[in-house]
This record gives structure tokens, C-alpha cells and sequence, in this order.
């Protein structure tokens, strides 16, 4: 079990299980969304999620998926796909201890910004 939430404490959520996947995301959406060169995810069924203090605020950031935040002070908490409502993404910076999901990949790697490059070994695609 993991907890995490936002700058202010307005949202607080809780993660039960392990993750499926995790990984850096280097889209457009998660660029704009998040203000950095990529978002530091992981996915889990969305049973294993919770919020435990507060509702978070929702954006339809595109035709499939959908961001939750504080509406209060901003923080992005998770993704949420539209067609794929089984799993969420939740952004790993907002957890107490965001160590807890290390990435495994870097995804949309096509969109990453040519000034900022990590360094590691982990699989890129699309």
C-alpha cells in the first residue's frame, strides 16, 4: 500500500498492489499538462486507487483520456482513459515516498525535447 496527494493536502489518494507498468511519458499532453520535459507514471488496475480525502477536479485534456487535479493548488494526481476505464495512470512525483514505482520504459519517446535527456537504459518507443 502507497499513499500520495497533492502540494496543498487538499486531495489525498491511496494505492493498493503493484503496478503493471511504469515509466517516463514524453507526450505533448503530458508536457503541457505537467509543465516538464516528461511525467514519471505508473499504472495500476483501477480498483487498487483511491481518493481518501477530498474530489479531485477533471480535465478532458484529449478525445480518449481525461487528467484529475487539485483544484485548489493545481497538482496533477493521475490519467484516466476513456476507452480503457479497467486502469489508470497515476503521476509517481505525487506519492510520499515516490521511490515506491522506479520506471521501467520510456513511452511517446517520438515527443521527448531534444534539451533534456535521461540517462538510463530503459527501453524507448513510440
Amino acid at each position: 500500500m502507497a499513499e500520495g496527494g497533492c502540494d496543498c493536502g487538499a486531495l489525498r489518494y491511496r494505492v493498493t498492489g503493484e503496478a503493471y507498468d511504469s515509466g517516463y511519458c514524453h507526450c505533448r499532453i503530458c508536457q503541457r499538462t505537467s509543465g516538464a520535459p516528461l511525467q514519471a507514471f505508473a499504472r495500476i488496475q483501477a480498483e487498487q486507487f483511491a481518493y481518501i480525502k477530498g474530489e479531485p477536479a477533471i480535465y478532458l485534456s484529449s478525445e480518449w483520456g481525461q487528467r484529475e487535479f487539485c483544484q485548489a493548488c493545481g497538482s496533477q494526481l493521475l490519467y484516466r482513459g476513456r476507452q480503457a476505464p479497467h486502469d489508470i495512470s497515476f503521476n509517481t512525483p505525487t506519492l510520499d515516498d515516490p521511490g515506491l514505482f522506479p520506471p521501467r520504459q520510456h513511452v511517446w519517446y517520438g515527443s521527448h525535447l531534444s534539451w533534456f535527456e535521461t540517462k538510463d537504459d530503459l527501453p524507448r518507443s513510440g
